[in-house]
C-alpha cells in the first residue's frame, strides 16, 4: 500500500511530502523544514515507518532543510543534485538515478532553470511528479539567482515535466495561495508563463523583468542548504523539554509517560479538566490532581504556578490535550499531557483515589 503525505510549512510556504510503501515500512520526505522536524519524526514514528532518505529538490533560499536533523534522529540518507555543490549529502543525485522505499521508487529528471541543481521526482507508475521550484501552479521559480538561467527553465519543463503523462499529477515546492497539485495537462494549457502556444523567446522576456526583491532569509538559507542543513549550534530548533520523558505528536502536543508521573506526583501540579461528576465518579482521578474543568480554565488559569511542571488530565486525553494548547498561549512551558488520561492510568493499575474516596490500585 502506497501513503503520501503533502506537509505545510506555513512561515515559508514550503510543501514536504511523504512518500513510503506500508507494507516494507520505509519512507521518504522530500524538501523538509527545519523548524518542522519535530512534526516530521513524530509523523513518521505514528506511522510506524523507516525513514530511508530525504530528498531535495534544489538548494532552498527560503528556508533551512531539516535533512541534518532528520538523519540524526533516525539516520536516514541525505540526497540532492549532484550539480549542487553542498557538502555533507549520502548521495548525489543525476538525471535518471532511482530512490527506492520498499518495492516503490521514485525517478530523478534534472530540470534545471531556477537553479543549477534542481530535480523533479517521477514516482515510478508516473502518477505523480514532485517539482520543487522549477514548476509551481500556474507559475514557475524565478531565474535570476542561484545560476537560474531563462531558457533551460523553460527548457526543462517543456522536455522533462511537459512530457510526462497528461494525467500525472505535478506536487510543488510551494504555493503561496493555498494551491496543493495540478496536473501536466493543467500546465500545458493554463500555465501563463510556460504553457499554451507561448515560445522560448516570450518566457525569457516575462522572466527577466519580473523584478523581484531577493528572498528575506536567502543569506541564512542558501550558506546553510549548501551544508544539508547542518547546524553546529542547533539555533533555530526549539528545545525539547528536558524536565520529563515526553513525546512529541504529530498533533502538536507534548505526551508524558504516566509511571513516570506516578513516580514524580510531588514534583508536579495534576491538573484534571473533566467535570466534576466525573472528577468524583468511577474513573477515580490521580492522586493530588486539583480539579478546574476545561470551560472554567482559561478565567482560573492563575491558580497554576509557572514554574512548577503541570500535567493535564481527563477521561481519554481529549480534553487534557486542548488544555496543554491553552497553557502553552498563557506562557506555561512545562507542561505534558497525560495521553489516554484515567482510562489508560486505570488499565496500567497505577494508583488513583475517589471512586468511593478510598484510594485504590485497579
Amino acid at each position: 500500500m502506497f501513503l503520501f503525505r503533502q506537509l505545510l510549512d506555513p512561515q515559508s510556504s514550503t510543501y514536504t511530502y511523504l512518500l513510503a510503501d506500508r507494507e516494507a515500512g520505509e519512507a521518504v520526505l522530500i524538501d523538509t523544514v527545519f523548524e518542522q522536524v519535530r512534526r516530521d519524526a513524530a509523523l513518521i514514528q505514528e506511522m510506524g515507518l523507516k525513514l530511508i532518505a530525504t530528498l531535495e529538490t534544489h538548494v532552498h533560499a527560503d528556508h533551512v532543510t531539516g535533512a541534518w536533523m532528520l538523519k540524526q534522529c533516525f539516520g536516514s540518507e541525505i540526497m540532492l543534485g549532484a550539480a549542487s555543490g553542498a557538502a555533507g549529502a549520502d548521495r548525489m543525485l543525476s538525471a535518471s538515478d532511482q530512490v527506492h522505499f520498499g518495492r516503490r521508487y521514485v525517478t530523478v529528471r534534472e530540470t534545471p532553470g531556477h537553479t543549477n541543481s534542481c530535480l523533479t521526482y517521477v514516482l515510478d507508475d508516473e502518477s505523480m511528479a514532485f517539482t520543487g521550484d522549477c514548476l509551481l501552479i500556474r507559475g514557475c521559480g524565478r531565474t535570476d539567482f542561484q545560476q537560474g538561467d531563462a531558457r533551460r527553465l523553460y527548457r526543462s519543463v517543456h522536455e522533462r515535466i511537459f512530457s510526462l503523462p497528461e494525467h500525472c499529477l505535478l506536487y510543488p515546492a510551494h504555493d503561496y495561495r493555498g494551491l496543493t497539485a495540478t496536473s501536466v495537462g493543467e500546465e500545458r494549457r493554463f500555465n501563463p508563463r510556460l504553457g499554451g502556444d507561448l515560445s522560448e523567446d516570450d518566457f525569457c522576456g516575462y522572466m527577466n523583468n519580473l523584478g523581484l526583491p531577493h528572498p528575506k532569509q536567502m543569506d541564512i538559507a542558501v550558506p546553510a542548504n549548501l551544508r544539508c542543513g547542518r547546524s553546529d549550534s542547533l539555533a533555530g530548533q526549539p528545545d525539547a523539554p528536558d524536565w520529563a520523558p515526553l513525546h512529541f505528536t504529530f498533533a502538536g502536543i507534548w505526551e508524558i509517560d504516566p509511571h513516570w508521573v506516578e513516580e514524580h506526583l510531588r514534583d508536579v501540579q495534576i491538573l484534571d479538566v473533566r467535570e466534576e461528576t466525573e472528577f468524583n465518579g468511577p474513573l477515580g482521578r490521580v492522586p493530588g490532581a486539583r480539579l478546574i474543568p476545561l470551560a472554567q480554565l482559561a478565567a482560573r488559569i492563575g491558580e497554576l504556578v509557572k514554574e512548577k511542571p503541570i500535567v493535564t488530565v481527563c477521561r481519554a486525553g481529549g480534553r487534557s490535550a486542548q488544555a496543554t494548547v491553552l497553557l502553552g498561549k498563557a506562557g506555561y512551558k512545562k507542561v505534558g499531557n497525560l495521553a489516554g488520561g484515567m482510562l489508560r492510568w486505570r488499565a496500567l493499575g497505577l494508583a488513583s483515589e475517589g471512586a468511593g474516596d478510598e484510594a485504590q490500585r485497579p
